[in-house]
This record gives structure tokens, sequence and C-alpha cells, in this order.
């Protein structure tokens, strides 16, 4: 087995998902007590970063191990089976915990009918720094922790056992990247302190890659709230609201922020302090042209639009292969938004996620992108001056 250049660890679970045969049928005529209901097979596959941004990596060529936590029960079992299946080598990083339960959600999705998620999040919730092997780390160039609002022990206690993670993670000389999920508001973790456990974390993180709308949850709810109201948050974005946004990130402490703008495309920039640029680990972003002080913004590529499950992680999986081969900024931007765009193509998260060189090729042929639909006004994207990837300069606004 080779050596893994990325470990993506964090949340992962089973997800189950019963077919139902019978159609027109609302939630009052499904769910009557005693009442025996006829469904179909169950469609299982995993879910969360680990499964979605592991797989999505391992299948792009990037040597990927996977450090996900399980119970030693039956579903536990298939979670590491499915992975087997993809290669045998994604299940033996995979942190398998003694008498606790795996993790897993039933969908339950009848025919004109609102999906419902039924979710027990298991082990995901006891996920600690004393899981991790660190010993494995050895020869990795980056770590992706994914998840976090989703996973107990790691916003408990002002996220004290996040910021330990990570710290421990950077220690060993690894580049580290986050995502998050947006909590329930009426959760323990939607009512939890986010930008103290932001302020914690941030500094042992090099690339922070959230959503906006769980980042503006986070940091402005007052903000997000009304732009929530409005219907769609995603017509309000505009430039220097996500100049402003990752300004508080970046002096939080990352080095480089992403903002994914759902089918609007990615949002970037960097970090303006070279000294902070060269404490980015193995991955080495300080070496890597035009990483330095940038402000980029591009729209997604067309794609023939069939699921956008796992969309986001499949992004960030391209995002970061681009990373750790060596790209530019403007070139790991276009690799993940054209990875994200492979990931739609298919009705499963990782099911449309092509090799590497098959990727180069679609961009090299010509991929034409969506027309930006973000106000920005006063936005000025930063110059590039040298080009290492497989296309032309991701597109920006001008």
């Amino acid at each position: 087995m080779a050596t893994p250049e990325v470990i993506v660890a964090g949340h992962i679970c089973l997800d189950l998902i019963p077919t139902f045969e019978q159609d027109g049928a609302g939630l009052d005529d499904l769910l009557v007590p005693g009442k025996l209901i006829n469904i179909g097979p169950a469609v299982t596959s995993t879910g969360g970063t680990v499964s979605n941004a592991g797989i999505a990596m391992h299948k792009l060529g990037v040597a990927t191990g996977l450090m996900g936590k399980v119970g030693d029960d039956v579903l536990g079992d298939a979670i590491c089976e499915l992975l087997r299946r993809h290669d045998a080598s994604l299940a033996a990083g995979m942190i398998v915990a003694p008498g606790e339960p795996t993790s897993y959600t039933v969908v339950v999705s009848p025919p004109g009918v609102d999906r419902m998620f039924l979710h027990c999040p298991g082990a995901n919730d006891t996920y600690c720094t004393a899981d991790l092997d660190l010993d494995k780390l050895d020869g990795a160039k980056l770590l992706h922790f994914g998840y976090p609002p989703l996973m107990a022990r790691m916003y408990a206690e002002a996220g004290q056992e996040l910021a330990a993670l990570l710290a421990s993670v950077k220690s060993r000389g690894l580049t580290v990247s986050l995502d998050l999920a947006r909590p329930d508001p009426a959760s323990p973790a939607g009512q939890a302190d986010w930008k103290t456990i932001l302020a914690a974390a941030l500094p042992n993180v090099d690339i922070f890659l959230p959503s906006i709308d769980e980042i503006l949850f986070m940091l402005d709810r007052e903000r997000f709230d009304a732009l929530e109201a409005s219907g769609d948050m995603m017509e309000h974005l505009d430039g220097p609201l996500l100049a402003r946004v990752a300004d508080e990130l970046l002096a939080m402490g990352a080095a480089v922020v992403v903002l994914k703008l759902g089918d609007r495309g990615l949002y970037l920039k960097t970090t303006s302090h070279p000294d902070r640029l060269a404490t980015t680990g193995s991955a080495r972003l300080a070496d890597l042209p035009n990483w330095l002080g940038r402000e980029l913004y591009a729209p997604c590529f067309r794609a023939n639009v069939v699921g956008t499950t796992g969309s986001g992680d499949c992004t960030i999986a391209g995002f970061l292969a681009g990373v750790v081969k060596g790209l530019s900024a403007d070139d790991a931007l276009t690799a993940g938004l054209a990875v994200g765009a492979c990931s739609v193509e298919s009705a499963d998260a990782t099911g449309g996620i092509v090799p590497w060189t098959d990727v180069q090729s679609r961009l090299d042929a010509g991929w034409d992108k969506l027309d930006a639909t973000i106000d920005l006004t006063g936005f000025t994207p930063s110059p590039t001056n040298v080009h290492t990837g497989p296309s032309d300069t991701a597109q920006r606004a001008t």
C-alpha cells in the first residue's frame, strides 16, 4: 500500500435509504401505528466527509488514507466493506471503537414528500485526539478534517478537543485543512459559541473551506437570519460581504480561506503575511506560485446536474488535490470547481468522479462556465503571473 499523501479524518456514517413502492401517500398515511408498509430494497452508502472527500481524492489518483471512527458492530463492518470495494487500503486506517455504535442515517423519502432524516451520531460524537494514530500520519502532506459541528466532543467545552486535535496534527508538520457542517439551530451544536471555537482552532488550520451559509451562521447570526428570511441567501451575496467574512477568518489564524457558494462557485482569499504562509506545513504553499495575498472568485462549470449530494466535499477534494500537486491558487480553484461539477453529474456523491487526467482533458477541451451571478461591485481580483495547472486561469470577475 502506498504511503498516503492525504489523510481525511472526521465524520463518517452509513446512509440507509428505503425505496418506496407506493406513490401518492403522505406521511400521515404512512406513519400510522400498527400499519405495515411495503417498501423496496434499501440503498446503502457511506456518507460524511471521510467517505465523500476521501473516496473522491482516491478516485482522482491521490494516495489517500481514511481515519473515520466506527463501532465494532454490523453497521461499522458495512462501512468498512463499502470502503474496501473501492480499495482495500481505504479501510486500513479506520478507527474501530469497541462497544460504541456506528453512526447511521435513515433517509425517509416517499415520492412527492419532503425527505426526513433519522440520524444516530454514534461514534462520531466520541471522536477525540486520542483516536488518531499520529504515527500513521508520517509521510503524509495534508490532513483534512470535516464536520466538527456533527461531532459532540469537537464543539464541547468551547472546542478544546478540536483545537487540541488540529494542534497535534500541525505539530507533525502536515498541512491542515478544515471543513464545517451547518448544525440545527436548536441543537447543542447550534447553540455552541462558534466564534470562540474557531478562534481557538484556526491558528492551526492552513486551509479553511466552509460554506458561506455555515460560516455566516457561526460568525454573524443576525446577518444570517436576515439573509435566510429573504428566501435565497445566495442572491444577496456580494464582494464586500465575502471579503469581510474571509478577512475575519484570516485574522483568526487561517492562511487560506475558500468559501463555497453553492451553484454560485468559489471565493478564495489568502493571507498577505509571508511568515504565516511559510508555516503551512508539508504542502509548502509558500513555495507554490501565487498563494500570497490573493483574492479570487470563479463561477461553476456547466454540468448536467443529476444530484448534489456530497458536491461540496468533492469540490474540496479537487481543490486539495490541486494543492498537493503543486498548483497555483488559480488552478487549484479551477480544479475544485471541475471536480465538484463532475460530482453533480451522478446521483451519489462520488459516482461521477473521474481520474485527474480525465479532469485535465475536459478542461483542456474547453469547459464552459456559468455566468457569474454575484454582485461583485468593488471587487478587484488579484493579478496572476504564473500558471502551473492543467487549464487556463480560473475565470475571474473584472
